[in-house]
């Protein structure tokens, strides 16, 4: 299911939400609003227009039953149609369903498009551009936003990606403004993460409740992971593999929820980089975590990772680890390396329970520190910790770490979160996956029972 005002987006249709079910239609056309229009009648869903208005009594809609209604024989013939500055951008209709969303954006932003194709699931989507547009500028838009893999030739580009993750892609540039592209890359991917790691801190989930929290997680996942699927005890399980996957198996692991239900009408506050609740608690413990992970998966295609990642998003953690230990045995077998994001703090790499229950070989843990310290992160340390997921991975033979993810005071009032914290640990991740390779040799000494 998604919540109508993103489905809109994705699917290209410049409505603004303005209160619950209530759209404000103005900057959209005719023949586009027809279109929205012909699509709820198709769904049977009740809405009414008035004055520029749409009401609409449904909240959310199944994106499948959505892409059915919407897609038709021929559409997206005219694709080659010519438009661009001083053109009218032809109707919704006359593009691919999946390019459609995409388009709307980039003409928004000043990044104005001739042609495009979404591929037809035959070849690669593509996207024409005019004379005029900057494409050093695409390139670095779509990178940001997780399409990396682009092929560039003279005022067009290629998009090495599944035509549903165009949708994904439709979304993320709507969080841009025409001014956001006069900033360089690294701010850029700042302000996109910030984003995101702000909604996934805005949605409520207490151990035993995290339906919401889930289903937006499972919403991010959907598209770019090689399976994905709910276990038994409600934790999302998902698999990505990586050129060719002859590389180490890693596993990331966050937990959803929180020790308690947000405050009703709190607020996020930001002073800087540190962000606070105005009451209650803020959720970085461990909102942080799985906004740091989903960020990593975003960017990984952009490395030269060969391997697979097997991602765990745990439920109930705070009340005994109770969806780790749930987790088939048999989903873990080939894990290599355990990655843990719910510490404390900035720079530890929690390699045991109190000194005494150990997460890691010393070696695998030394690994981290000279990796943090070859690619400039300055302060990573190994230290003890307490009690989290990483024991339970750890149970199972796995090397694994549990790192900082920048909140302290977690579980009162006076929580708070550092975010350049979270993007350091980002940092760090891509950094331990380019060095996957020496990973592997230090894993497998340990296992044969060398001196590393």
């Amino acid at each position: 299911m998604q919540n109508l005002n993103r489905l809109f987006i994705r699917h290209g249709f410049l409505i603004e939400e303005i209160g619950e079910g209530r759209f404000d239609c103005l900057k959209e056309t005719e023949e586009n609003m027809k279109f929205l229009k012909e699509t709820l009648d198709e769904l049977f869903v009740a809405y009414s227009s008035v004055h520029g208005l749409l009401k609409i009594e449904e909240r959310e809609l199944d994106e499948e039953l959505w892409l059915r209604a919407v897609d038709f024989k021929f559409r997206g013939r005219t694709e080659m149609l010519q438009f661009g500055p001083g053109v009218d951008i032809p109707g919704i209709k006359n593009f691919d369903t999946y390019m459609a969303g995409v388009i709307r954006q980039l003409n928004r932003l000043g990044l104005s498009t001739t042609s495009c194709c979404d591929g037809h699931e035959k070849k690669l989507p593509g996207i024409s551009f005019t004379r005029e547009t900057d494409m050093a500028t695409v390139v670095k838009v779509l990178t940001v936003i997780g399409l990396p893999n682009i092929h560039i030739r003279n005022h067009s580009v290629s998009i090495r990606v599944p035509r549903i993750q165009l949708l994904d892609a439709a979304e993320a540039l709507n969080t841009f403004s025409p001014e956001d592209l006069e900033k360089g890359m690294e701010e850029l991917k700042k302000r996109s993460f910030l984003m995101e790691l702000e909604s996934c801190l805005s949605i409520d989930g207490e151990s035993g409740d995290e339906d919401d929290i889930r289903d937006w997680v499972r919403s991010k996942l959907v598209n770019h992971a090689d399976s994905l699927e709910m276990d038994h005890k409600g934790n999302i399980l998902a698999v990505k593999v990586y050129g060719r996957g002859k590389g180490p198996v890693i596993l990331l692991n966050a937990h959803l929820d929180t020790v308690y239900s947000f405050d009703e009408g709190r607020e996020i506050i930001k002073d800087g980089n540190i962000w606070t609740s105005s009451s209650g608690i803020l959720g970085a413990d461990d909102r942080a975590g799985v906004a740091i992970l989903l960020e990593t998966l975003k960017r990984l295609d952009a490395t030269n990772f060969n391997g697979t990642v097997k991602y765990i998003f745990t439920v109930e953690e705070e009340i005994g680890l109770l969806g780790a230990k749930a987790v088939d045995a048999n989903f873990l077998h080939d894990v290599d390396a355990a990655f843990v994001i719910d510490r404390k703090g900035k720079g530890d790499i929690v390699t045991s329970c109190g000194g005494y229950e150990q997460f890691c070989d010393e070696s695998f843990g030394k690994f981290i520190e000279e990796t943090a310290s070859n690619y400039g992160l300055a302060g990573w340390k190994c230290t003890a910790g307490g009690n989290s997921d990483t024991r339970i991975w750890a149970s199972h033979s796995i090397q694994s770490v549990n790192l900082s993810a920048g909140y302290y005071h977690e579980h009162s009032a006076d929580e708070y979160l550092d975010v350049e914290g979270c993007l350091g640990t980002v940092e760090l991740l891509l950094a331990l996956f380019k060095e996957a390779g020496t990973m592997r040799r230090i894993v497998r000494k340990v296992e044969r029972g060398y001196k590393v």
